[in-house]
C-alpha cells in the first residue's frame, strides 16, 4: 500500500535532520564564541572548563527537584536551564534538550487543538491543585508571621492549620 499522496506519506518520506554529528563534545568549529574557541584549543583549559559546566549544569539539575515544592514555578526552570547549560559542552546534553523542546511543542500543539471547555477545565483543576500545595505548605511549616492578621483568622478556621 503506497501512502505517496497522502499526508501521512509526505511525511514519511520526508527526512529528520540530524541535529547532532554524535561525537562526544562539541567540536570547536561548531561553536559561534570565539572565547570558547580558545578555550577548546588548549586541553587542559578545554578539561577544567568541562568540569566547571558539568558542575553547574549538575548543581542546577539537583536543585530542580528540591525547588518544585516551592511556590512558584520551582524546578521547571532550574531543570532546562541546568540543561541549556550542560548542552553547551555535551552532545548527549543537547539531543536531550533539543527532545525536550520537541516535547514541549508537541504538548503546547496539543493544547491549543483542545476544546475551550476542556483548557478551562484543566486551568480549575490546576488551580485547585496548586491551592492544596499552599495548604500542605502550611500545614507542615505554619502560617507565617508576616501574614496580616485577617489572613491568619481566616487560615486559623482551615483544617490542620494552627
Amino acid at each position: 500500500m503506497s501512502f505517496g499522496n497522502t499526508y501521512a506519506g509526505r511525511v514519511a518520506e520526508q527526512k529528520t535532520p540530524d541535529r547532532t554529528d554524535h561525537n562526544i563534545t562539541l567540536d570547536a568549529d561548531d561553536d559561534r564564541w570565539e572565547w570558547r574557541r580558545r578555550i577548546r584549543a588548549n586541553p587542559t583549559k578545554h578539561l577544567v572548563y568541562r568540569i566547571g559546566v558539568g558542575v553547574v549544569g549538575g548543581l542546577l539539575l539537583i536543585a530542580a527537584p528540591l525547588t518544585g515544592w516551592l511556590p512558584g514555578p520551582g524546578g521547571i526552570p532550574l531543570f532546562i536551564a541546568g540543561l541549556a547549560v550542560l548542552a553547551s559542552e555535551f552532545e548527549w546534553a543537547q539531543r536531550l534538550l533539543y527532545k525536550v523542546k520537541d516535547w514541549v511543542k508537541a504538548l503546547t500543539a496539543w493544547t491549543g487543538k483542545q476544546p475551550a471547555w476542556l483548557k478551562m477545565l484543566g486551568s480549575i483543576a490546576l488551580f485547585i491543585c496548586v491551592l492544596i500545595a499552599i495548604w500542605l505548605y502550611l500545614a507542615v511549616l505554619g502560617v507565617p508571621g508576616w501574614f496580616p492578621d485577617p489572613w491568619e483568622r481566616f487560615l486559623a478556621r482551615l483544617p490542620l492549620l494552627p
